[in-house]
């Protein structure tokens, strides 16, 4: 062990530059199952509540929409890489109309934000720092943060910022991507139900967001070292939280820090072969399921005296 706690692994100890170059081959018709993977998801988190609509299954579908907006954002994400297609111009349509569109995020103004805290992690000068820069936290602090997502304080609170200033275009993407569902759901009968996208934004996914931050950077063992093992964090979800808080892979965060060229569906192998070969060894960057990630993020309770 070094003196840090961690091996001593390089990268090129347990990767050869032969699996690296397979691992980063993105192609456009994985990217497209992706894409269309959400689509579908987002239509059957609609449908129980279009089909039987009752309390039990608008909170259902309400909370699994927030997961699909959770995954649209991770599009965004992947095609400000340019890593989930192998067309440039196709990451860059995607991420516009589809992942940017569905969330409300112009695509070059989130990649201009999120490279740099690429450029950056490890550093005060990470933009992200903010957002888990208090962590651990007390259990009544967390608490309250949550308490302001499900409230709608969270959520509200971020659709004003968003909608400062707005021009038609840099809203037209959102626009055509609320008309298209509208559009659909009325097809289907129930236009009403556009009214669970915006409860699921408001209140849910506010909630699936801070989990997600606390998760990649959050319960980091030290977010100002600028070794990745040990600014971020991967969380190995149970088979049911993958719907909700890990859609798209984004759970693979420290693999992700690593290779950012390497596209989302090829993150699991290359998780599996760093862990494989003891990369991880030593370092606390890896976490089973998010309870006990969420767990970390909470201080040691202190004795009573």
């Amino acid at each position: 062990m070094s003196s840090r706690d961690g091996n001593d692994l390089k990268l090129g100890d347990c990767l050869s530059r032969d699996e690296l170059r397979a691992l980063s081959q993105a192609t456009n018709w994985q990217g497209a199952l992706m894409v269309s993977g959400n689509l579908l998801t987002l239509a059957l988190a609609f449908a129980p509540s279009v089909l039987w609509p009752n309390p039990a299954t608008l909170l259902l579908s309400i909370v699994l929409i927030a997961g699909r907006q959770l995954a649209f954002a991770i599009v965004l994400h992947d095609c400000a890489h340019n890593a989930l297609f192998r067309s440039e111009r196709l990451n860059t349509f995607v991420g516009r109309w589809v992942g940017g569109a569905a969330v409300d995020v112009p695509l070059q103004l989130y990649r201009e934000y999120h490279l740099n805290h690429h450029k950056h992690a490890g550093t005060d000068q990470d933009p992200d720092q903010g957002l888990v820069k208090d962590y651990p936290v007390t259990q009544d602090s967390l608490r309250r943060k949550f308490i302001r997502d499900v409230s709608g304080q969270t959520g509200l609170k971020e659709l004003t910022f968003l909608w400062q200033n707005p021009t038609l275009a840099g809203k037209a993407p959102f626009l055509v991507f609320q008309l298209g569902l509208l559009g659909i759901l009325s097809l289907a009968g129930a236009p009403w139900a556009i009214a669970l996208w915006w409860l699921a934004r408001i209140f849910v996914y506010p909630a699936i967001m801070r989990i997600r931050n606390i998760g990649e950077h959050g319960v980091a063992a030290d977010r100002y070292d600028t070794e990745p093992r040990r600014n971020t964090h991967t969380t190995r979800p149970r088979w049911w939280e993958r719907p909700f808080v890990a859609p798209n892979h984004v759970n693979f965060h420290l693999e992700h820090h690593m290779f950012a060229a390497v596209p989302p569906y090829n993150l699991p192998r290359l998780h599996r072969l760093l862990s494989e070969r003891g990369y991880y060894e030593g370092y606390d960057c890896v976490t089973e399921g998010y309870g006990p990630m969420l767990r970390k993020a909470v201080q040691p309770a202190q004795p009573a005296e």
